[in-house]
Order: structure tokens, then C-alpha cells, then sequence
């Protein structure tokens, strides 16, 4: 099916009814030819014209294989889809009396989509005089953006639009993993060191006096 729409998209060799073209091509004189001259360049080379530009005064059209012109502008399409980022957001409802069983399940969901790179869309919606409860709904957003803090980036803080408080995040960059410090428990103990003290054979006692009295 992809292939019949590219096909679709071009005109080639008697399918091209404009008197006169542009020529391009490898190895073929470029310039304006009678479309009929120009099908015979192609014909003899073995190669098909095809219509690259119908719009240009007059037609731009290459001589060129056919199935390898289509083969190459797949590909070309596959890398400017590869190099496209879709942006994928997903949104998270609070209300401003949020139980803690509705908030842990909510903030599992989270984390999940921002560990599969999509960003968090999270708002508290505020009916009738809930509105009261703005403070609250934004103390729940900011627990939230604490909960997730290792994981997502706050993008937005919290503001007030309309009937509903939001607060968006973005995954965060994969990386190294901070370690935490050892404990005191934990640390490697570290030998003494070893005090060398230069004695004279003769009185190896009265050296070892006298770095007692240095201390």
C-alpha cells in the first residue's frame, strides 16, 4: 500500500504529457528537452524518466531507475521518521481530598510512564466550592513532584488554570546512579601508620625515650 502512494506521487515515462522538460540525471546532458527527446535519452540509457517536479516551469523530471528512485525515498522517509521525537503526554487526575490508597496508585502510574519516556500531565480539579482547597491541592502536586523527584523533572509548577491546579514533568536522562556514602560501620579501616624511628645500635633505649618527650 505504501508503495502504490509513492508511485502515485510520480508521473513516469508516457504517463509524462508536457511538451517540453527539465533533464537531470547522472550522466545526461541537463537542460530543457522536448519531453519526447527526452524519453529516448532515458530509453537508451536503459533508465526511466520520472517526474520529479511538475510544477516547475517547465516539469523537472530525472532520468533514473525507477524501482531504486522509490527504494531510496523509503528510506529517506524512515530516517526523518526515526529522527522525528514524538512527544507523548500523559495526564493524572487528583481531586483536592485525595485518599492515600487513590494517591500511591496514581503515583505508580507515574512513574511508569515517565520510565517509558513519556511526560506527566498531573492537576488537581477543583468542583464547585472545592476551590477553596486550592493550598492543599497545591500542597498534593508538590508531594507528588517530591515522590517522583527521581525520576521526573518538574517542567511546570503548580499554577491555577481555571478549575484545575497543574504541574507537568519530564523523564529525566538515564545516568549514573549516585552511590550513597558508606556508613561509619561500613567504611574500609584504614592501617596505622608506621612511625619508623632511626636508633642507634649502642642505646636503642634512650631513642625510643626520646621521642616519648617530642609527644
Amino acid at each position: 500500500m505504501k508503495n502504490d502512494k509513492l508511485k502515485e506521487q510520480y508521473r513516469i515515462n508516457e504517463r509524462i504529457r508536457v511538451r517540453e522538460v527539465r533533464l537531470v540525471g547522472d550522466n545526461v546532458e541537463q537542460g530543457v528537452f522536448p519531453t519526447a527527446q527526452a524519453l529516448k535519452i532515458a530509453d537508451d540509457l536503459g533508465l526511466d524518466l520520472v517526474e520529479i517536479s511538475p510544477n516547475a516551469d517547465p516539469p523537472v523530471c530525472k532520468v533514473t531507475d525507477y524501482q531504486k528512485f522509490l527504494y531510496q525515498l523509503k528510506l529517506k522517509q524512515k530516517e526523518q521518521k526515526a529522527k522525528s521525537v514524538k512527544v507523548v503526554v500523559k495526564e493524572i487526575r487528583f481531586g483536592p481530598q485525595t485518599d492515600a490508597h487513590d494517591y500511591n496508585f496514581k503515583l505508580k502510574h507515574a512513574k511508569s510512564f515517565l520510565e517509558e519516556g513519556s511526560k506527566v500531565k498531573a492537576y488537581v480539579f477543583f468542583k464547585g466550592r472545592s476551590i477553596l482547597f486550592k493550598e492543599q491541592g497545591e500542597i498534593l502536586l508538590l508531594r507528588f513532584a517530591s515522590d517522583l523527584a527521581e525520576i521526573g523533572k518538574v517542567e511546570q509548577l503548580p499554577v491555577l488554570e481555571g478549575k484545575r491546579m497543574i504541574i507537568m514533568f519530564t523523564p529525566k536522562k538515564a545516568g549514573v546512579v549516585p552511590q550513597p556514602a558508606p556508613k561509619a560501620s561500613q567504611r574500609p579501616i584504614k592501617p596505622p601508620k608506621k612511625v619508623v624511628v632511626a636508633t642507634e645500635p649502642s642505646a636503642p633505649e634512650a631513642a625510643v625515650e626520646e621521642v616519648k618527650e617530642d609527644k
